[in-house]
């Protein structure tokens, strides 16, 4: 690293002149200062607080790792819809950023490696798989002044004991000394303790060499609250009585889309003079741009309702969100508190109501079953997928492969999301990835290698398996805990254990 560190005035004069923005907050200046100075920082910040601009200033700010260059900023996030949308944001104010992902035909690929290497990019987004690629490697190798800040989003994708594994995540800490242990940054939005201490291990850090910034858990504006119901009418009620009380805008989360189709016009009928629209994830993706774009601009006199599943809200920003229902119960108290996050940021009152129906726990049973495909089925997935591409293919749905399983009278065949998620982990196992077509899947460059070096089963470990599977079914527990409990924001405290924090050490999980 350069011996010539910025200072904070001096980032925040490119705060005002490349990110039009006037003033850090508290915390981001903390963060950024410490950045700055060359040391790391583990940050549990909500959705919309901004925990991007603590990596995206420093990447601007820093010099070079060396006289050769500018240097160039590294982002690892899971989430390919989000690192786009994040660099469509830096390119409209004019900054040098660009992805590579697996979304990218090859001769797009190669020209952004060589733009890189030339040292084109400010900031450089890529899917943490990209790390195994060699030519991806040599180019980052290339870039003058090196990789002087590595930024991992969605970081509890790093540990086991969060609600959304990437193994390639775990690489992370190898890759970090690969490149020269540039500075880091790890951010996610919900971390308990357990899952603060594995990142920090899997990184390669202590809790004193990084340290927690987490912004405070407690919002007060939002009223958390959970209602039992029993029926489709009482969902129904409870959500009108939130869009009485709430002339803006509102979202009722639900878990399957059947059951959001099927009470489509039930809601638009309950609530007259509303704006009711739907968001799913198997929407023509020109439709959820659509859709994304019309709720973000909703006014509060427009009364938008949106009827959606967990595909939606991601990387979206609207403060001004006056009430989330979840008409069916999530998955886990991760996924709760991010979902009720996105309402109120603009301070305002806000109400968050869980609408708990026993019955609908099978759902999120199902769910389990199908998130954790068993090895033989995952081998039978995975012959399909190898037979389909001896005939001529190169690219994949879960249509495809459906049609030849249950063709063949599968028992497995007709679980709606279990080749999805089958799909899912052969892609976490490094054989497949997504192609350049929305929701197709073709073999990675490595995968005839790894097949090659060992059997299709000798790589799925069924005591992993059932190990995610436990972890699962515990989240679900704890969800149902938090339907009986009196004080819901107490709760949420307790479970993920965050006091708020500056750069100091916290102790690791008892």
């Amino acid at each position: 690293m350069s011996t010539t560190q910025p200072t904070l005035e001096a980032a925040r004069t490119i705060l005002k002149d490349r990110f039009w923005l006037e003033a850090l907050r508290p915390l981001q200046g903390e963060i950024i200062a410490r950045t700055l100075a060359g040391s790391d920082s583990l940050v549990v910040m909500p959705t919309g607080s901004g925990k991007s601009l603590c990596f995206q200033l420093p990447a601007l700010a820093l010099p070079g790792r060396d006289s050769a260059g500018p240097g160039v900023a590294m982002v690892f996030s899971p989430l390919i819809a989000l690192m786009e949308d994040q660099v469509a944001g830096l390119k409209r104010r004019g900054i040098r950023a660009e992805y590579i992902n697996s979304t990218l035909g090859k001769r797009e690929r190669e020209k952004r490696y060589a733009r890189l290497a030339r040292g084109a990019y400010e900031l450089i987004y890529a899917t943490p798989e990209r790390m195994h690629k060699p030519e991806f490697i040599e180019a980052l190798g290339a870039v003058p002044g090196g990789v002087k800040l590595l930024a991992v989003d969605e970081a509890h994708c790093v540990s086991k004991w969060g609600h959304d594994l990437r193994p390639a995540y775990q690489q992370v800490g190898r890759f970090r000394e690969q490149v020269g242990s540039p500075p880091t940054l790890a951010l996610t939005a919900t971390a308990t303790r357990a899952v603060r201490d594995d990142i920090r291990e899997t990184l390669g850090f202590d809790s004193a060499s990084m340290p927690l910034f987490a912004a405070p858990i407690d919002r007060p504006n939002l009223a958390l609250r959970v209602e039992p119901v029993w029926s489709d009418a009482d969902k129904i009620n409870a959500v009108c009585a939130l869009a009485k009380k709430h002339a803006g805008t509102g979202i009722v989360y639900f878990s399957l889309i059947k059951d959001l189709e099927r009470l489509e016009g039930e809601f638009i009928r309950a609530l007259p003079g509303r704006e009711v629209r739907v968001y799913h994830g198997r929407l023509d993706p020109r439709e959820k741009k659509r859709l994304s774009r019309r709720f973000v601009e909703a006014r509060p006199d427009d009364g938008l309702v949106l009827l959606a599943t967990n595909a939606f809200g991601m990387g979206v920003d609207k403060p001004d969100i006056r009430f989330i229902a979840h008409a069916q119960v999530p998955g886990s108290v991760e996924a709760y508190h991010q979902e009720v996050g996105r309402a109120g940021r603009d301070g305002l009152p806000s109400d968050c109501v869980l609408l708990y129906s026993q019955d609908d726990l099978a759902i999120q049973h199902q769910f389990i079953e199908w998130q954790n495909p068993s090895p033989d089925f995952l081998v039978e997935v995975w012959t399909a997928f190898e037979r389909a591409r001896s005939a001529g293919g190169d690219n994949f749905d879960s249509e495809d492969l459906r049609e030849q399983i249950i063709g063949r009278g599968h028992r497995h065949g007709r679980g709606g999301g279990t080749i999805e998620y089958a799909l899912i982990t052969l892609s976490k196992l490094g054989l497949i990835e997504p192609s350049s077509i929305p929701g197709r899947f073709k073999p990675t460059e490595a995968s005839d290698d790894r097949i090659a070096d060992h059997a299709i089963d000798e790589l799925i470990d069924p005591a992993e398996i059932d190990d995610k599977r436990r972890r699962d079914l515990e989240r679900l527990l704890d969800i149902v805990k938090l339907t009986q409990c009196p004080d819901v924001h107490g709760f949420v405290r307790d479970y993920f254990d965050l006091e708020t924090s500056g750069a100091s050490p916290e102790p690791p999980a008892g």
